[in-house]
C-alpha cells in the first residue's frame, strides 16, 4: 500500500509542480522518519516515474537530486555514492525538456546543484587520495567521479545552463566557486598523475562557464584592414579639431568587429598616418597631417592602452607593431623624403615620452631604423639642407602653445604693446598655421579661438585714448580678427562658437561671423538687416573714406566700421555706378580701407561676395572690380605694423571667400599669396558628369585599390552633401550587390563602413529604415540578397548598427556630422508608427512583482505580445529615431522567420543575426540586439546555423528573469 501511496505522492508533486524543497517537507510529512526509506525504493520510484515520457522528467529528477545531496553528504559510503554515480550516467548527456519555461529554470537550478554536489565528492576522494591505507580505493572512486564531471562538463547544453543557473542564483554559484577552491587545494597532493590532468580539465571548464561568451578569436590571415586605414584617413583630413575620445572608441568598435590582432591595428593605424603625410597637399594640410600624426596619435594609442587588453601588454604589441612597420622601408623611405628628416626616429622618441615604448624598445627600434637609412636614396639634397622639417617644428610648437595662452590670460590692458610683439611673433612665416596645428591636434584649439575673442572684445574699450595707444589697439583688434577668420576657415566656425555663453551680448567676432562671413555651403543675403546698420553711422563712415586722406585711428570703433562697411560699400557703389564717383575716388576710398586694418577689407568683401551672386551678368563688372581693389595690398610707407604679415592672412581668407563666386561668375583674381597653394580640396567634381557616374567610377577606383585615399573621402564628402544621404547610401548598396566575388564583398564592406562614417548616424538610419525593409519585403529583389553580396550587405549592416547604437549612446556626433544638412531625413516617428499603447500595459504586468512565478512564467504559456523585446524592460526610449528603426527592423526580421516561405531574404536575415552574434561583446544589455522580440528565440533555434546553446545565450538578454527563461527554455529544447 505504502508504494501506492509514494506513486500517489509523486503524482501530486508533479500536478502541484511542487519545488524540490517543498517535496522534501512533505515527503517527510507523509512518510514518519524510519528504516522505510530504504524499503520504500524511493530512488527507484522517481527513477521510473521520470523516465516514462520521450525524455527524462526534469522535474521528478529534480526531487531525486534534492534527495542524493541532501542525504548523501557523507561521501564515506562508498558504494552508496557509487550507485549515484551510476544513476548520474543515465540522463547526465542527454538531458532536454520540453516543458514550462520555469521547469527548464528548475533544471539548470538542478544541473548545478549536482555540479557542486560532484566537486564536494571530488574533494572528498582527492583528499582520501593522501591516506596511504585507502589509496586504491579512492583513487577508483575519485576517478568515476571525474569521469562524471567530464561528461557532464564537455556538453556546450549544460555548461549553458548551468550558466543560465549561476546567473538565477549567485549564492548557489558561490558554493561551487568554493566547492572549486577545495577541490584545488586537495589535487596538490595527486603529483603529476593522469586524474590530476583529467581534474585540471574540468576545473578549467567550470571556470570558463561565466565567460562563455566572450572568447573571440583573432583574424590571423590577413595583415591589411582598409577600414582602420580609412577611419584614421578620414579623421586627420576632416577632423583633427575632434576630441580623442569617439576616435578611441571608434577604432576599438572596428577592432572588435573585425578581430584585429593588437599589433596589426597599431601597424595599420601608423601606415595610414604616414600615406596621409605623403599624400597631403602642401601648406596647411601638410601642417595638420603632421600635427595629426606625431602629437594626436600618440595620445590615441595612451587612451587605446588603458582598455583591457587580456594577458598581453600593450608596450609590447606597440613595439610589435614598429618592428612590423621598420619592414615597410619604401614607405618610410617616401615619408623621411617629404618631411625632410628621420620621422621614425622623432615617432619613438614622442611614444617613448608618452609611456607606449620602453626605452630599451627605442633605442633598438631607433638603430634598427639609422642602420636602413644609410641605405636609402640620398635623402638630403642641397636645396633641402636648409628648411627646416614640419615634424620637429610641430613638436616645438606644441610647448609654444601652452606659453601662448598663458600670455593671453594676463591682462590685456597693462601691457597691450608687450601682446603685440607676441602676436606679431606668431603671424610670421609658417608661425601662425603651425601653432594653430599644434592647438588642434591637442585639443587647446577651442581655448585659443576663445582667448582671442577675449581679446578682440577688449578692443571695445576705447575711454581716454590717444594717438599712442591707438595704433596698438587697432592692431590688436586687427591681429586678432583675421586670426579667427584664418581658424573658421581652415577648422569650421564651430571650433570659435562658444558652446552656450552666458547671459549676456554675443562677441561680436561670433555675430559678425554667423550672420555676414560666407562659407562653403552657406548662402548669405545681401539685403539682409545685419548688413545694415544704423545709417548716421554709416554715413559718418562714408564720409570719413571718401574725405580724409587716411584712415583715423583716435577712438575709432573698429567693431562698428567692421559691421558698417557693408552699408558703406552699397552706397559707394551705387554712386560709382551712377557716375558721381570716379575710379580715381573708388581706389582712394579701397586704399583707405585696407589701408590700415586688414578687417574692414575683409568685412567689405564678404558683403560684396553675397552681392555679386544676387546680380545679372552685365551688373557685376564695377562689383568684380572693388573685389580686385580690395585684394591688392597696399605697399605704402604710412602703413601700420606687421601689414605684410597680415596681408597675407587677409589674402588667404579672402581667396577662401570669393571661390565659388568667382567660379560660378568665371572671374580670375590673382590674390598675392607668399607661395601658398590653391584651396586644397577644392571644387573636386568634374564639371560634365552626372554625380551617380562620378560615385560609381570613384567607388571602383577604392575598390580596386583596396584603400581609401584623403582625395576620393573629399568626393564622397562632396557627393553626400550634394545628393543626400538617401541618394548616397542606396546607390553605394546597390554597388555592393553588384560584386559577385567573395574577396570583392568583403573589401567592399570594409571600404563602405569608412565612407559611412563620415555620417555614421543618418546613413545607419537610412541603411536600417529604408533601404533594408525595401530589400526585405519586395520578392522581386530578393535575388539580389544571394552570397556573397548579400552576406555582406547583412555584415555591412550590423556594423552600422552597432556603431551608431554605441556612439549614439555616448552622445559623440561629431562636430563634423553636427553640421550637415538634414532635410532628406524624414519623420521616423511617423514612418514607423509603433503601438505605443501595447508596451506600456506590458510593462505593467512585467513590472508589478518579477518573482510571482505567473506572471512570468513562461513566453508561451500567456499571451506575450510578439513584440515584447528587452529594450521595453529595460525602458528604452521609442521617441528615439535610431531606437525605433532598430526595433521595427528586428520586428519585420522576426515576422519573416515566422512565415511560411522561406528565400535568400530568410538567409539573409540568418546572416543578419549570425554577424550579431559574432560582433558582440559578452551580455547583450545595451546592444541593438535588445530590440529583439523574446518570440523571435525560438524561432531562430529552429535555423540549423543558429541552433547552438552558445547562440542562444548570446542572443537573449540575461540580466533579465524574462530573458533567462526564455534562454533556458530554448537551450533545454536542443
Amino acid at each position: 500500500m505504502k508504494v501506492v501511496n509514494l506513486k500517489q505522492a509523486i503524482l501530486q508533486a508533479w500536478k502541484e509542480r511542487w519545488s524540490d524543497y517543498q517535496w522534501a517537507i512533505n515527503m517527510k510529512r507523509f512518510f514518519p522518519r524510519g528504516a522505510t526509506w530504504d524499503i520504500l525504493n524511493l530512488a527507484e520510484a522517481l527513477l521510473e516515474q521520470a523516465m516514462i515520457g520521450p525524455s527524462p522528467n526534469p522535474l521528478i529528477l529534480s526531487y531525486l537530486k534534492y534527495a542524493i545531496s541532501s542525504q548523501f553528504d557523507d561521501f564515506s559510503r562508498d558504494l552508496c555514492v557509487q550507485s549515484l554515480l551510476e544513476i548520474m550516467d543515465m540522463f547526465c548527456d542527454r538531458l532536454s525538456c520540453h516543458g514550462k519555461a520555469e521547469e527548464c529554470i528548475g533544471l539548470c537550478r538542478a544541473l548545478m546543484s549536482a555540479l557542486n554536489w560532484l566537486l564536494r565528492c571530488a574533494a572528498f576522494y582527492a583528499e582520501k587520495v593522501k591516506e596511504t591505507l585507502e589509496q586504491v580505493a579512492a583513487e577508483s572512486q575519485l576517478k568515476m567521479c571525474l569521469e562524471r564531471l567530464g561528461k557532464m562538463l564537455s556538453s556546450t547544453k549544460n555548461r549553458a545552463l548551468i550558466h543560465i543557473a549561476k546567473l538565477e542564483e549567485t549564492s548557489s554559484w558561490s558554493a561551487v566557486e568554493q566547492s572549486l577552491l577545495k577541490l584545488g587545494e586537495n589535487l596538490n597532493s595527486l603529483g603529476n598523475s593522469p586524474l590530476r590532468s583529467r581534474a585540471d580539465d574540468c576545473i578549467s571548464l567550470i571556470k570558463s562557464i561565466p565567460t562563455m561568451l566572450s572568447v573571440h578569436s583573432e583574424q590571423l590571415n590577413k595583415t591589411g584592414f582598409p577600414t582602420v586605414h580609412a577611419v584614421v584617413l578620414l579623421e586627420g583630413t576632416m577632423n583633427l579639431t575632434g576630441e580623442t575620445q569617439p576616435l578611441v572608441e571608434q577604432l576599438m568598435m572596428v577592432k572588435r568587429m573585425q578581430r584585429i590582432p593588437s599589433p596589426l591595428f597599431v601597424l595599420e593605424i601608423w601606415k595610414a598616418c604616414f600615406v596621409g603625410l605623403i599624400e597631403s597637399p602642401e601648406g596647411t594640410e601638410e601642417l595638420k597631417w603632421t600635427a595629426f600624426t606625431f602629437l594626436k596619435i600618440p595620445q590615441v594609442l595612451v587612451k587605446l592602452k588603458k582598455y583591457p587588453q587580456g594577458e598581453k601588454d600593450f608596450t609590447e604589441d606597440v613595439n610589435c607593431a614598429f618592428e612590423f612597420l621598420l619592414k615597410l622601408t619604401p614607405l618610410l623611405d617616401k615619408v623621411d623624403q617629404r618631411c625632410n628628416c628621420d620621422c621614425m626616429d622623432l615617432l619613438l622618441q614622442e611614444c617613448s615620452k608618452q609611456g607606449l615604448l620602453s626605452e630599451a624598445n627605442m633605442d633598438n627600434l631607433i638603430d634598427k631604423r639609422a642602420a636602413d637609412r644609410e641605405h636609402a636614396p640620398h635623402l638630403k639634397s642641397a636645396e633641402n639642407a636648409n628648411i627646416q622639417p614640419n615634424p620637429g617644428l610641430i613638436l616645438r610648437a606644441e610647448p609654444t602653445v601652452t606659453n601662448i595662452l598663458k600670455t593671453m590670460d594676463a591682462d590685456h590692458s597693462k601691457s597691450p604693446e608687450g601682446l603685440l610683439g607676441v602676436l606679431g611673433h606668431m603671424l610670421s612665416g609658417k608661425s601662425l598655421d603651425l601653432l594653430l596645428a599644434a592647438a588642434a591636434a591637442t585639443g587647446k584649439l577651442k581655448s585659443f579661438a576663445r582667448k582671442f575673442i577675449k581679446l578682440n572684445e577688449f578692443t571695445k574699450q576705447i575711454n581716454g585714448e590717444g594717438p599712442k595707444g591707438a595704433p596698438v589697439r587697432a592692431l590688436l583688434f586687427d591681429i586678432s580678427f583675421l586670426m579667427l577668420c584664418h581658424v573658421a576657415q581652415t577648422y569650421g566656425s564651430e571650433v570659435i562658437l562658444s558652446e552656450s555663453s552666458p547671459a549676456g551680448e554675443v562677441p561680436f567676432f561670433e555675430t559678425w561671423m554667423l550672420t555676414c562671413m560666407p562659407e562653403e555651403g552657406k548662402i548669405l543675403n545681401p539685403d539682409h538687416p545685419c548688413f545694415r546698420p544704423d545709417s548716421t553711422k554709416v554715413e559718418s563712415l562714408v564720409a570719413l573714406l571718401n574725405n580724409s586722406s587716411e584712415m583715423k585711428l583716435v577712438q575709432m570703433k573698429w567693431h562698428e566700421a567692421c559691421l558698417s562697411i557693408s552699408a558703406a560699400i552699397l552706397e559707394i557703389l551705387n554712386a560709382w555706378e551712377n557716375g558721381v564717383l570716379t575710379f580715381e575716388s573708388i581706389q582712394k576710398i579701397t586704399d583707405n580701407i585696407k589701408g590700415k586694418v586688414c578687417s574692414m577689407a575683409v568685412c567689405a568683401v564678404a558683403w560684396l561676395v553675397a552681392h555679386v551672386r544676387m546680380l545679372g551678368l552685365d551688373e557685376r563688372e564695377k562689383s568684380l572690380q572693388m573685389i580686385r581693389q580690395l585684394a591688392t595690398p597696399l605697399y605704402g610707407e604710412n602703413t601700420l605694423q606687421f601689414y605684410n604679415e597680415r596681408v597675407v592672412i587677409m589674402s588667404s581668407i579672402l581667396e577662401h571667400m570669393c571661390a565659388d563666386v568667382l567660379q560660378q561668375t568665371a572671374t580670375q583674381i590673382k590674390f598675392p599669396s607668399m607661395g601658398m597653394d590653391t584651396i586644397p580640396y577644392w571644387n573636386l567634381l568634374p564639371p560634365k558628369k552626372p554625380i551617380k557616374e562620378v560615385l560609381t567610377s570613384v567607388f571602383t577606383k577604392v575598390l580596386e585599390k583596396g584603400w581609401v585615399d584623403s582625395h576620393s573621402i573629399h568626393i564622397f564628402d562632396t557627393l553626400l552633401h550634394m545628393g543626400g544621404v538617401y541618394w548616397f547610401c542606396n546607390n553605394l548598396v546597390k554597388e555592393l550587390l553588384k560584386e559577385t566575388r567573395k574577396e570583392h564583398t568583403l573589401r567592399a564592406v570594409e571600404l563602405l563602413y569608412a565612407i559611412f562614417c563620415l555620417d555614421m548616424q543618418q546613413l545607419t538610419l537610412t541603411l536600417l529604415g529604408h533601404i533594408l525593409p525595401n530589400l526585405l519585403t519586395d520578392s522581386s529583389k530578393w535575388h539580389t540578397l544571394m552570397d556573397p553580396p548579400g552576406k555582406a550587405l547583412a555584415k555591412l549592416a550590423v556594423w552600422c548598427a552597432l556603431s551608431s547604437y554605441s556612439s549614439h549612446n555616448k552622445g559623440q556626433a561629431s562636430t563634423r556630422q553636427k553640421k550637415r544638412h538634414r532635410e532628406d531625413i524624414e519623420d521616423y516617428i511617423s514612418l514607423f508608427p509603433l503601438d505605443d499603447t501595447q508596451p506600456s500595459k506590458l510593462m505593467r504586468l512585467l513590472s508589478s512583482n518579477e518573482e510571482d512565478s505567473n506572471i512570468l512564467s513562461s513566453p508561451t504559456d500567456r499571451s506575450m505580445s510578439s513584440s515584447l523585446s528587452a529594450s521595453q524592460l529595460h525602458t528604452v526610449s521609442m521617441r528615439d529615431p535610431l531606437n525605433r528603426v532598430l526595433a521595427n527592423l528586428f520586428l519585420l526580421i522576426s515576422s519573416i522567420l515566422g512565415a511560411k516561405t522561406a528565400g535568400t531574404h530568410t538567409q539573409f536575415v540568418q546572416w543578419f543575426m549570425e554577424e550579431c552574434v559574432d560582433c558582440l561583446e559578452q551580455g547583450s544589455r545595451g546592444s541593438i540586439l535588445q530590440f529583439m522580440p523574446f518570440t523571435m528565440v525560438s524561432e531562430l533555434v529552429k535555423v540549423s546555423t543558429m541552433s547552438s546553446p552558445k547562440i542562444v545565450l548570446a542572443i537573449t538578454d540575461l540580466s533579465l528573469p524574462l530573458g533567462r527563461r526564455v534562454a533556458a527554455k530554448a537551450i533545454a529544447a536542443l
